[in-house]
This record gives structure tokens, sequence and C-alpha cells, in this order.
């Protein structure tokens, strides 16, 4: 099954229920801080208004491109009127391509389903790399440089998220945020749980004491 991160900055006619069509499974998001967003694990189609409440729509497809987990997304500027201006301007500010709205959940579907094809074909997941250590997302593995690292789904998503965020500190509660774990509530204490068995996945790989703990305020992924 292959996973679809839709995100849209407005209310979508038709609703958000997720999507699922042969081997593909498409979930909706409402994008309001691109730095706020969870971790997302397929690949991420972005439909930016060119008109918002807080900040314009190219201001955001800028932030969708220097935020690492947003920067290979497909983003489609939603215009108001085709005007080869406007046009412009959101391709310069980032945006793949564009289409004037309104739009609802029949037409983004109908986008998204031929959209994924030409990325997946383009190579949209690539692998991310810090240092030695290497996530292929395409094939849900990580690698110590030639040694795979034995994961479970959590302790790959959290490696994922910290290789996207490298070098920062983060919380408990930030990590479960991440994660997209707060419905139902999880206790933060079986962060350290997920960070245990990654930290021993990492050094049974070689990659040493890489996550490190900082004392009263959580977790960092250092450069081995």
């Amino acid at each position: 099954m292959r996973h679809i991160e839709i995100l849209v900055t407005s209310e979508l006619s038709g609703g958000t229920a997720p999507f699922e069509h042969e081997n593909i499974r498409a979930s909706f998001h409402r994008l309001t801080k691109p730095s706020e967003l969870p971790l997302l694990e397929g690949t991420i189609l972005a439909f930016v208004d060119w008109f918002l409440p807080e900040m314009s729509g190219l201001e955001v497809c800028r932030q969708l491109r220097c935020a690492p987990l947003t920067a290979q997304a497909h983003v489609t500027m939603v215009l108001v009127d085709d005007a080869i201006d406007d046009r412009r301007r959101a391709l310069r500010a980032g945006a793949d391509d564009y289409i004037v709205g309104p739009i609802n959940r029949t037409r983004l579907l109908d986008r998204v389903l031929s959209a994924v094809q030409k990325d997946y074909e383009s190579g949209l997941l690539q692998p991310l790399t810090f240092g030695d250590l290497t996530i292929d997302l395409s094939a849900f593995r990580a690698r110590w440089r030639s040694t795979p690292i034995e994961l479970m789904p959590n302790e790959f998503r959290l490696l994922r998220f910290f290789v996207e965020h490298p070098q920062r500190v983060f919380t408990r509660a930030q990590l479960i945020a991440a994660l997209g774990k707060q419905d139902p509530p999880i206790d933060e204490r079986t962060v350290d749980v997920w960070v245990g068995r990654l930290r021993r996945a990492l050094q049974a790989a070689g990659a040493g004491s890489s996550l490190r703990t900082v004392r009263s305020l959580g977790y960092i992924l250092d450069k081995a």
C-alpha cells in the first residue's frame, strides 16, 4: 500500500476522510504552519491557497521549500484567477504547478492521482542521509554505512524524524506530536521506550551513542 499525504490550507468541500484506491491510501492534513506538521510518511502533495488569513500563499510555499520534511513535496498553488503574473510568482516561490480554484475533494483527488505517478517516476522518495546514516523511505529501511539497522515501525519513524531535524533537542511531548500519537493520548515515558530501542539498534549497527539524552530537556541526534 502506497501512502499519500495531502496538505490543504483551507476547508475542503467534500470532506477530508481518508481515501483508498487499489494500492493507494491518501490522508488529508490541514496545513497552518509548515513548522508544526506531524511526521508525514508518504509522498507529500500540498495545495496552497493564493490568499490566506495570516500569510500569503507565496510565503507558505517558500516555507514548505525550506522545511526538511516538505522540501521535496509536490506543491500546487491554488490561484483565484488564471493570471500569467500570478502563475509566474507561484513558480518562482517554489510551486511545482498551479490550479485555478475553487477546488473540492473530487477535483483534488483527480489531480493527486495523476501527479503521484509522475512524482514516483521522477524519484520523489529520495533516501535521507545524515553522516553515515541512510534512510530508504521507499523500502522502509535504515542503514549505518552498509549495516542494516533493525527497527520496528515506531522506532523507524522516530529515527526518520531525528534525521530530518538533526542536532536539535526535542522534548518527549514534541516527539509524540511529531509521530502523530496524540489520539489516543500516550504517556510521555513511552518515548523513553522508543528511544531505548532505537539507541540499542543504532549501537548494534555500529553507530555508537549518536542518539543522546539531554538532561531535563529531551533527546538529540548527533553526527557520529
